[in-house]
């Protein structure tokens, strides 16, 4: 992607925040994937392509961080259990399950091996409430409801990440894998990217001090952003997770102290613009880049996996609430509905598109994946806010 072709999407971007500032009428991330389908048509946007590689390594970091960064502490203390709970023992009843009824679909649908179907369930268990997540907040007077939706995407999203690996290992037939070893990895990946993201946040939580010029310390957020990440990925271990645990760290250290008023004013302007710039960029190329992998004859198909990506996920929510004993089925009903699919499941889609030794990667795979992440996108944001608003809506 070029400079012109960046510029132009911004513009479109602009637009399309512009006429609706506030985020009330509909999910704008949701109108630029659709209006990017409708650019594709054009031949000026056909050089522009989304790699897994700019997606991972360009996207994912910022905006990521600004999403932790803007995360209340006291929100995800006390959401905690039912967040890590979500992100943890959730995601993998959600996988299972999921993946369980793609299976059964797909004997009586579409030809699909199991650990094909369990690919697609790991493709589709990371959500992405960017699109949802202002609706929620002003169709109801509690935000717990909002908070627990965009934290545990936060965790989800690089959990997500290792279980994908750890199938796609699977079905590799020259590579030993096994569950114990699955767990043992997970552990170390998880948890080692925290740590890197705990330790570099805290740093620089502490170098701050030595420059007292704000714009020198916008330019080492953006280190900590980009950095964590990197130095997470080059050890082996979640760069995601260490980018959210940086920017929690971050978050806690400034927003318990009065002295970082003016830094904490500039730091949130400065990432609110990087985060709608990248995010009228991200969707309006996923929409650009998904039409060459969309056939009419998967939206059955696809339609139907939505539903039943609903349906476990409702009941992955219903056992998790009864552990932590905030069981309520509005709730329940509504944080499923939330779980819509985005970046990264893109993302996983890109990644399985290129990994064809494990003689999985199919057309038929990347084809139907694609299609629930656009239904999904476009269906559940476009409905999500008068189901809250009848569920729980503001009196």
């Amino acid at each position: 992607m070029d400079l012109q072709h960046m510029v132009s999407l911004l513009f479109i971007g602009y637009i399309v925040y512009t006429i609706d500032k506030k985020q009330e009428n509909f999910p704008a991330p949701t109108v630029l994937l659709i209006v990017g389908m409708g650019l594709s048509l054009f031949s000026y946007f056909d050089a522009i392509i989304l790699t897994e590689t700019m997606l991972y390594h360009l996207f994912i970091p910022p905006l990521l961080f600004v999403s932790a960064y803007q995360f209340p502490i006291q929100a995800l203390i006390k959401n905690k259990r039912i967040i890590f709970l979500l992100a943890t023992l959730g995601l993998f009843i959600h996988v299972l399950l999921l993946g369980a009824l793609t299976y059964t679909l797909s004997l009586f649908w579409f030809p699909i091996s199991f650990l094909g179907a369990m690919l697609i369930s790991a493709i589709l268990t990371p959500t992405d409430p960017v699109s949802v997540v202002s609706i929620i907040k002003n169709s109801t007077v509690d935000n717990d409801l909002a908070h627990v939706v965009e934290g545990e995407s936060m965790f989800n999203d690089g959990t997500s990440i290792v279980v994908f690996t750890a199938l796609l290992q699977f079905l590799a037939p020259t590579t030993e894998s096994s569950i114990g070893g699955f767990l043992y990895n997970f552990l170390i990946v998880s948890i080692g990217g925290l740590l890197i993201g705990i330790i570099l946040g805290y740093l620089m939580t502490r170098a701050i001090h030595f420059s007292k010029h704000s714009h020198y310390q916008l330019m080492l957020s953006i280190t900590l952003a980009y950095g964590s990440f990197i130095l997470a990925e080059g050890l082996g271990v979640s760069g995601v997770l260490a980018v959210v645990a940086s920017g929690t760290m971050l978050s806690h250290a400034f927003y318990q102290s009065k002295k970082e008023a003016h830094f904490r004013d500039l730091l949130d302007g400065f990432w609110e613009i990087v985060e709608v710039s990248l995010l009228a960029l991200l969707y309006l190329l996923i929409g650009i880049e998904v039409t060459d992998y969309l056939s009419i004859r998967y939206l059955g198909i696809g339609f139907t996996l939505v539903i039943f990506a609903i349906i476990a996920r409702y009941i992955t929510i219903f056992l998790v609430s009864r552990l932590v004993k905030r069981h309520n089925w509005r709730y329940n009903l509504l944080i499923s509905w939330s779980g819509l699919k985005g970046s990264m499941s893109v993302f996983l889609i890109l990644t399985l598109h290129l990994r064809t030794e494990t003689q999985a990667t199919t057309d038929q795979l990347v084809a139907i994946s694609f299609t629930v992440v656009i239904l999904s996108l476009i269906l559940q944001s476009l409905t999500l806010s008068r189901l809250t608003r009848k569920l729980v809506g503001k009196p």
